[in-house]
């Protein structure tokens, strides 16, 4: 049974068709046979019939055909006795006795006998009217009946068998053409394991080819599907994979930085404990700078690992307006000397975590502060439809940076942002606190003009003025 199941599929079938169309023929010819002998047999009873009455109105010139024969029997009390003028008695004379004890004179009474040195022969007892009590048996030989049947029987044989080969070859040629596509399927699923997939990002390979009906066909598609997802959640993988890798080289850099100025300064602190107070200080001061660099990046970290992980939002019912009127507020109460100018609804209502659209804009105004020189003039804009534009007439995002500016720890000027106290984590943590609302953030950039739009989904209408927007200007130029 395990040698048969390891067996090919095609061969399989077309043993299978083989055993089928050996029980089709078994029966066809088995029928044919029977049909053919029954045919036959009665026939050759109609002769013999037809013999025996003729010798029974010619008892005085009986004519028996040749290796047939013919004998008068007397009937009493159940014994059949020989007459002496039988016309041909057979050697084998009580079997055709016993005929016609068993006929017990009754007309045309057959039977199938042996006779010793003869073989089978066919008996016919009849009565014979003009002598009462008195039957003839005539018996012809089956053997050329037998021979006859026999021979149907060897061509019935070698025909059907010879068929069995025809259709067990010609079977499994066209099994083999039919089952083609799926062993094409085969070796494509083998040539997928022969490849690394450990760092690739897609399957170079797919089922190809045509035909096979409708079921292969439907099959070799949903084969592709599965390759087609499968190299989908490849790429995505290995792009989870370089985005984690390079997460955590840009991670380590950066806290590497604080942790060697903090080594250093604790080096000429030590050196200096000796010395003026002031120096002292002034490397504290530095100690405690580096300090709260770390510190602050430990927790956008952490901050972007939970975003990552879950949901740490606190979903309430918040007027979008005045979140980012008081961070409009906030950044020109900490930055004069960019004039910003704020428009916006009097209300605007979201389900949100207001701190955290705080943290958003004021990552966006501080990212203006940081990047663009004094003077630039900002605009923060809020629809009624939830949208947030922050808007700057700095020098723009060169082109070639726009795709990655949401990436983690990039930045465009990576001493300037050092510099001034940059981590590259700002837009990122914009990014993946807007889609943790179910939001998105949009860049359009260019010299002279940089937007940042955010789209919130809006869960209440504006109430009070409706539509209605108002305006508000503050403008504060740096004396």
């Amino acid at each position: 049974m395990k040698r048969w199941r390891q067996t090919r599929l095609g061969t399989r079938l077309a043993l299978a068709l083989g055993a089928v169309s050996l029980v089709v023929f078994g029966i066809v010819g088995t029928v044919l046979v029977v049909s053919t002998r029954g045919y036959l047999e009665r026939q050759f009873d109609s002769q013999i019939a037809k013999v025996e009455t003729d010798q029974v109105n010619y008892l005085n010139k009986p004519k028996t055909p040749v290796a047939w024969y013919a004998a008068i029997f007397t009937l009493e009390g159940g014994r059949a006795t020989s007459r002496p003028d039988s016309p041909a008695p057979p050697g084998d004379l009580r079997q055709l006795a016993r005929v016609a004890e068993n006929s017990g004179g009754r007309d045309n009474y057959f039977e199938t006998v042996f006779l010793h040195g003869d073989g089978l022969y066919r008996a016919r007892a009849c009565a014979i009217p003009a002598r009462p009590n008195q039957v003839m048996v005539t018996a012809a030989p089956l053997e050329d009946l037998n021979d006859t049947v026999r021979w149907l029987v060897i061509i019935l044989a070698s025909t059907f068998g010879a068929a069995l080969v025809v259709l067990v070859v010609a079977g499994r040629l066209v099994l083999r053409k039919g089952l083609r596509p799926l062993s094409d399927m085969a070796t494509t699923a083998h040539d997928i394991t022969a490849h690394d997939l450990t760092d690739s990002s897609r399957l170079p390979v797919r089922a190809k080819g045509a035909g096979g009906g409708p079921e292969v066909e439907e099959l070799r598609t949903s084969f592709n599907v599965m390759l087609d997802h499968i190299d989908q959640s490849l790429a995505a993988r290995t792009a989870a994979e370089q985005r984690l890798r390079r997460f955590i080289a840009d991670a380590s850099h950066e806290l590497r930085t604080p942790l060697t100025s903090i080594r250093g300064y604790s080096e000429l602190f030590r050196y200096a404990a000796a010395n003026e107070p002031q120096e002292r200080e002034a490397h504290l001061a530095k100690i405690r700078e580096e300090t709260e660099r770390m510190s602050v990046l430990v927790d956008d970290l952490l901050l972007l690992a939970r975003l990552d992980s879950e949901t740490p939002l606190r979903l309430e019912q918040t007027n979008l307006v005045e979140v980012a009127s008081a961070a409009a507020q906030a950044f020109i109460a900490a930055h004069p000397a960019y004039p910003l100018e704020f428009t916006g609804p009097s209300r605007v209502i979201v389900q949100a975590d207001p701190m955290r659209l705080r943290q958003v804009l004021d990552n966006l105004l501080t990212n203006i502060a940081r990047h663009t020189p004094s003077g630039t003039s900002v605009t923060v804009t809020v629809s009624p439809d939830a949208v947030i534009t922050v808007t700057d007439s700095g020098p723009g995002i060169p082109p070639e940076h726009q795709a990655r500016i949401f990436d983690r720890f990039y930045r465009i000027d990576d001493s300037r942002s050092r510099h001034i106290g940059g981590t590259g984590l700002g837009l990122s943590i914009v990014h993946s606190i807007i889609s943790a609302h179910g939001g998105t953030v949009n860049l359009s950039s260019q010299p002279g003009r940089t937007s940042f739009i955010l789209t919130l989904p809006q869960t209440a209408t504006l109430s009070e003025n409706g539509h209605q927007e108002t305006r508000s200007t503050a403008t504060r130029k740096h004396d």
